[in-house]
């Protein structure tokens, strides 16, 4: 069965702000759910499992709380709110990556997205289980596997077609700043019998992002062409007024849900501020949703 699902991912806090930061977000959500009349309509909260990155991210990696215990902590604050998270695999032994995808479960995690190394280390490298044999290792303990698709990245479908294969239930794309997974799901679907189901990830993009650079270095892939156009209508994003920026935002949507919608996937939309939810963040979500969604598709 398909998650069919709103999710909107939330990055656990700095160890130094404590549980009441985790709250203060939790809180934070729900008014600006009822503020967008989107209340309710969020079913999942993705929880990325971080680990340290190359030193040149732009903003600081600071030891984070860990998935469960900010799971633990919002959980009773979004009733009828279930849990995504990404868990690196390639460091723990079998048994240990099992018993903390047990535990991961039974806190009422439904969906599991298994990744690896940072891209400092080599695909393989790591001492641990590799994501891709996570997926079929797990299958009994985990119903609601996922792989992270790139849809620009070089040679993709191979390695989807691969994940697929190996257990994997959906794929929680990259950012997304063009339509290039339309093109890329509809040569899948041609060539693949494979129907995963697809959480297409949609960022907002604050002014600041030109000054900071986030997310252009968390969709970079040097001598892509194609990113590379993805990170000209980001700074677009960025320099645009209010309005114009939601407009640009929504015209995207229209545009991947128009191109992938009648492909046989299940779909899912997974929301995402990567700087922090804002009030800016919510209005543009609400309107990409209010032209489709999985609970009203």
């Amino acid at each position: 069965m398909a998650l069919n699902t709103i999710a909107l991912e939330l990055v656990p806090p700095n160890v130094e702000h404590g549980p009441q930061r985790a709250l203060d977000e939790a809180h934070k959500v729900v008014e600006l759910s009822q503020e967008f009349g989107i209340e309710k309509r969020i079913r999942h909260v993705m929880i990325p499992g971080l680990i340290e990155e190359e030193d040149d991210r732009p903003v600081e990696m600071k030891p984070k709380l860990d998935v469960l215990e900010y799971w633990s902590a919002i959980n009773p604050e979004l009733p009828g709110v279930k849990g995504l998270c990404t868990q690196v695999t390639a460091f723990m032994d079998e048994s240990v990556l099992r018993q903390r995808l047990a535990d991961l479960r039974t806190a009422g995690i439904e969906g599991i997205i298994f990744v690896g190394v940072p891209r400092t280390m080599n695909d393989g490298e790591g001492s641990g289980v590799a994501p891709t044999d996570a997926l079929s290792l797990y299958q009994q303990l985990v119903e609601h596997r996922g792989v992270i698709l790139i849809p620009t990245r070089d040679s993709e479908l191979g390695r989807f077609t691969f994940k697929c294969n190996q257990g994997a239930t959906f794929g929680m794309t990259q950012l997304l700043y063009s339509d290039a997974i339309v093109g890329f799901l509809t040569n899948f679907a041609r060539e693949s019998e494979h129907r995963p189901e697809i959480l297409l990830s949609f960022g907002f993009v604050p002014k600041y992002e030109n000054r900071v650079g986030l997310i252009n270095w968390l969709i970079q892939d040097p001598g892509n062409e194609v990113v590379a156009d993805e990170q000209a209508t980001v700074r677009k994003l960025a320099d645009s007024d209010p309005d114009q920026k939601r407009k640009l935002m929504v015209d995207l949507y229209k545009r991947v849900i128009d191109g992938v919608a009648d492909l046989g996937y299940p779909l899912s939309v997974h929301l995402e501020a990567p700087y922090g939810i804002s009030a800016a963040a919510f209005e543009t979500f609400a309107e990409m949703l209010a032209y489709w969604a999985p609970d009203k598709s």
